[in-house]
């Protein structure tokens, strides 16, 4: 959806840099505080993450010193009231609070504790579980997308633009730091003529004496930036890509004086590289089995869980879609990982998505019938996605409130199943061909023009021998 305030946003990410340390933590936010103060031209946010690392993390993983995910997040891991300690002095000082979620109890967790805004990480752009989960409710929300292909991105604007969500995207690239020859600043533009009306920002990640990134996405039309912030000290070492409060106070600087000079395309292919590649699979989680799965099964949502770490060519959170299937090629036993092209085989349904598509938009041509823009369309399918032109409907939704308006598209000799409705009356308005419609078992031929009402608790079917 479109964002209406052109006033930049800067979130500053703590991450795991509190070091699991809460008096470490309030210094951050103290400390960069009396930096953010000198800008109040821009608003500004203090970014958290949560993990539910109890199933966030395999089970028979949970103790594995030795694996570096694992590792980090186990040894930062804090107490719930030691984050709200965090949140509660960052909104004293004047900070918007905006949290990443891993998981769905995160979401919940984040819903509960009221932050301001959700940002969707980067590994976590496709993870459609998750998403699913944080479109349930109705706070902006911020998504990065390194390492996700436009196509991907099409799909998640698609996804939250017809749950008409707040949301904005970020540039991002995942190298921890980024290199300049890795920065691929032009998405920016791509991002914003691609995605007209949806505020597009910048992640950064490069070395934080590094200014001059900021100038370009500035004069590129970014709008949102993020930087990892923190302090290092004899205990606490800090990354090469986090800012210390000088650091930032330059960065600032640089965004406050390009964003003045300013005042009020590019490339095709996404440019992932192996590096960004490597590290965002180690983030993601993987699909375990979490009971037996029995050879031929359709692998649902019932019999797995979602954890980390994963390895290669496992099925992860961000391949659960509906548009696809797996199918176990082989029995895989609880807490087992399910992997492609091992135990497992992939069905992609995209295809077959796109192929009634075309059936309906060559049915509407014919038909002359003009569709209002960005009207979401239901394929209905009663028996299965592969029994869509034997059983089923496509419906445009034109309003839907106390009455509701919705074009029915019935494909040649598509049979829609008998059903009634207990509060409504229901009328039909046959645009183009002919309908043969069934009330109570008695069955007519219904020509275009006709006007049918039919009452509550009749019964009804309908089929098209012309589409």
């Amino acid at each position: 959806m479109q964002e209406k305030v052109n006033r930049l946003l800067v979130v500053l990410e703590m991450a795991n840099n509190h070091m699991g340390d809460k008096e470490h933590g309030l210094k951050i936010v103290r400390e960069f505080s009396e930096v953010t103060k000198n800008f109040s031209q821009f608003d500004f946010a203090f970014k958290f993450q949560y993990r539910d690392l109890d199933t966030f993390i395999h089970p028979d993983y949970i103790n594995r010193m030795d694996l570096n995910y694992v590792k980090r997040f186990s040894e930062t891991k804090i107490p719930d009231a030691t984050f709200m300690a965090f949140k509660n002095e960052a909104e004293k000082l004047g900070f918007k609070t905006l949290c990443t979620p891993f998981d769905e109890v995160s979401v919940r967790k984040i819903i509960d504790q009221k932050f301001a805004y959700l940002k969707i990480a980067s590994c976590s752009v496709t993870d459609w579980p998750l998403l699913e989960e944080i479109a349930k409710y109705d706070l902006p929300i911020i998504i990065s997308t390194a390492g996700a292909s436009f196509e991907e991105i099409d799909r998640v604007v698609t996804f939250f633009d017809n749950r008409k969500k707040h949301f904005s995207i970020m540039h991002c690239v995942a190298e921890y730091p980024t290199a300049q020859k890795d920065q691929q600043l032009n998405t920016i533009d791509v991002l914003k003529k691609r995605y007209q009306g949806i505020k597009i920002g910048f992640s950064t990640h490069e070395d934080p004496n590094n200014v001059d990134n900021a100038r370009i996405a500035i004069a590129k039309g970014a709008r949102i930036f993020e930087k990892h912030v923190g302090i290092g000290n004899e205990k606490y070492a800090l990354n090469g890509y986090s800012a210390t409060p000088a650091q930032l106070q330059k960065w600032l600087q640089a965004i406050e004086e390009t964003f003045i000079a300013c005042g009020e395309d590019s490339v095709d292919v996404r440019l992932v590289t192996d590096k960004a590649k490597k590290a965002l699979i180690g983030l993601r989680r993987g699909v375990f089995a979490s009971k037996k799965i029995n050879k031929g099964d359709l692998i649902t949502t019932d019999k797995i869980f979602l954890a980390i770490p994963g390895i290669e060519n496992q099925v992860q959170a961000n391949d659960l879609s509906k548009y696809t299937d797996f199918i176990a090629q082989e029995d895989i036993a609880a807490r087992a990982p399910v992997v492609v092209g091992k135990n497992t085989k992939k069905i992609e349904k995209h295809e077959r998505v796109r192929e009634i598509l075309k059936k309906i938009r060559s049915l509407i041509k014919e038909s002359g019938i003009k569709i209002p823009q960005k009207i979401d369309i239901e394929i209905s399918h009663h028996y299965g996605i592969d029994r869509f032109e034997e059983v089923g409907c496509a419906l445009f939704t034109f309003i839907n409130r106390e009455y509701c308006k919705k074009l029915i598209i019935a494909l040649p000799n598509q049979k829609h199943p008998t059903q009634f409705h207990k509060q409504k009356e229901e009328t039909f308005h046959v645009l183009h061909g002919t309908l043969q419609l069934e009330l109570n078992g008695v069955s007519r031929e219904c020509p275009p023009g006709e006007i049918i009402v039919i009452q509550r608790g009749v019964q009804h079917a309908f089929t098209s021998k012309t589409g």
